[in-house]
């Protein structure tokens, strides 16, 4: 041990043996070392804890594994390094850790340093310990983190559905657990029940700034996490934050601060509604788009409104109604008018699609033009969009998606020279969205197919498939590739490769006959 550390844990055991003679908690002793060890050591607050119960890193990964040995876990792959890493600020620990980190600690993430309402659902503190006038001094002051603070009060409906999604969460660190088997009932009814209280606290409704500015930081991340997330992971993380935002959103505030809220909100009702998209939920999708549109009226921002019901147009053009993609693509321009913003270029893109979807690919010439002019006014106003838009893929429109869809539409058009060119491009633009690929590399099946090459598009087809996890092979993934097995079938139904192109799309109904079986 360095003389620093030395001297740091020393003054930490003072304020310990202090702290146990006059009745203070450890959560309490806590706060004292951090407050005097943290200027001069730059202590964290975790370490504080560990200091305040007096005892090594090792005796905290025992305790860790012993709690992974109750809940019938496997052995964690938590060491000392790690910890002192968690320790020193260098790392933050996962929420699996997190979660058996303020077990051992009887506490609270934020109390940890780490910002946050634990995955599990409900509070690490023991019994008896806070508010107990016992166990305080006469006379001293309590500390702020003794305190369990409910600034506005959680029903008890709405409290079930956030223990609902965050047991999911807790769900989701199990690999042994399929998709399925998380994706169920429960979980639904949870999605939407705090969908439909947004609607109603909408149509019917103090926080601080500080707060809102998290909250509109959190919803921002999780714009990014969109496209490398797994989507019922993420869905839980982004109704949670929503769920928060209603409650707050349930007592009126001043203008300013419901205006911010209402944007937060129809932005993470927006993204809810993309989420279910990929999870191949179109009538959920469809009700938080719902809700997010109640939510961008009530801010009255034209570009939120229209990026609201471009999203939306999504959800008719990946399940079979092409011409209320198109009408609501068009509606989405109308909204936009002359404003600058995303939708601008992504109505446009939608209108290509679904003239492509209306047309087939023997489209006539006046449809090709019509459906290319589209793609010319998209990149056009992709080109006058903010560059922290041209970045953003779930809130803003990259460059990456522009030349996804347009490749997608020469596809459908049947331009497979082109479309090609384009796909290609637009494949090496994505390295971290799982489904695009996906659904690039199915287009390209499809430019194959058109072309005659039966082999090359069933070889593109059952790689794009293989590579994909389970989690993410939803009905969004599910209906191309279905599409593109009819087409073969109809052209070879006994091509040797049919089969395994097959069995990848069929994967994971298989696994859960074969698991129902025993």
């Amino acid at each position: 041990m360095s003389g620093r550390q030395h001297r740091e844990t020393e003054i930490a055991r003072r304020i310990r043996a202090k702290g146990l003679a006059t009745g203070r908690t450890s959560a309490q002793i806590a706060e004292e070392i951090h407050e005097a060890c943290s200027p001069q050591f730059s202590t964290t607050r975790i370490k504080a804890h560990r200091l305040s119960y007096g005892i090594a890193l090792a005796d905290v990964i025992e305790q860790v594994r012993a709690l992974f040995e109750r809940d019938a876990k496997a052995p964690p792959g938590i060491g000392e390094t790690l910890l002192s890493a968690y320790e020193s600020g260098l790392k933050r620990p996962g929420p699996e850790y997190l979660h058996y980190l303020c077990s051992v600690y009887r506490v609270e993430p934020i109390e940890l340093g780490f910002d946050g309402p634990c995955i599990c659902g409900h509070g690490h503190r023991m019994p008896g310990v806070l508010g107990e006038p016992a166990n305080r001094v006469a006379g001293s002051a309590s500390l702020p983190r003794d305190l369990v603070i409910h600034p506005m009060t959680v029903e008890a409906d709405a409290q079930e559905d956030e223990n609902i999604l965050r047991r999911t969460l807790l769900n989701l660190l199990d690999t042994d657990v399929s998709f399925k088997q998380q994706f169920d009932g429960p979980v639904l009814g949870a999605c939407e029940g705090i969908r439909r209280r947004m609607d109603e606290t909408l149509v019917s409704a103090t926080v601080s700034g500080g707060m809102l500015d998290q909250w509109e930081e959190a919803t921002v991340a999780f714009g990014r996490q969109y496209t490398t997330t797994p989507p019922l992971r993420l869905l839980c993380d982004v109704l949670l934050e929503l769920s928060a935002v209603r409650t707050a959103l349930s007592r009126r505030q001043p203008i300013d601060l419901q205006d911010r809220l209402c944007r937060m909100a129809a932005q993470l009702a927006g993204l809810s509604g993309m989420v279910m998209i990929n999870l191949g939920d179109h009538r959920l999708a469809r009700s938080f788009f719902r809700t997010g549109r109640i939510a961008a009226d009530e801010t009255g921002d034209r570009a939120l409104r229209a990026w609201i019901t471009a999203r939306e147009s999504l959800v008719p053009l990946y399940y079979g109604d092409a011409r209320e993609a198109l009408n609501l693509a068009k509606k989405s321009r109308d909204l936009a008018g002359a404003t600058p913003c995303v939708a601008q270029a992504m109505a446009p893109v939608v209108e290509a699609r679904a003239l492509a979807m209306l047309s087939g690919t023997d489209s006539k010439k006046e449809v090709v033009d019509q459906a290319k002019r589209a793609l010319a006014r998209a990149r056009s106003a992709f080109s006058h969009m903010k560059s922290e838009e041209q970045e953003d893929m779930a809130f803003g429109y990259t460059e990456k998606q522009l030349y996804f869809y347009q490749g997608d539409v020469l596809t459908k058009l049947g331009q497979t020279i082109e479309a090609e060119v384009v796909l290609d491009q637009a494949l090496g633009k994505y390295e971290d969205h799982v489904l695009d690929q996906t659904l690039i590399r199915l287009d390209q099946a499809q430019c194959r197919l058109l072309e005659g090459d039966i082999d090359e598009a069933l070889q593109i087809g059952t790689n794009a498939l293989r590579n994909l996890g389970d989690e993410y092979l939803t009905d969004l993934i599910i209906r191309p590739a279905l599409a593109l097995e009819q087409q073969i079938m109809k052209k070879n139904d006994k091509h040797q490769m049919l089969a395994e192109f097959s069995a990848q799309l069929r994967r994971r109904k298989l696994a859960q006959k074969e698991g129902s079986g025993g």
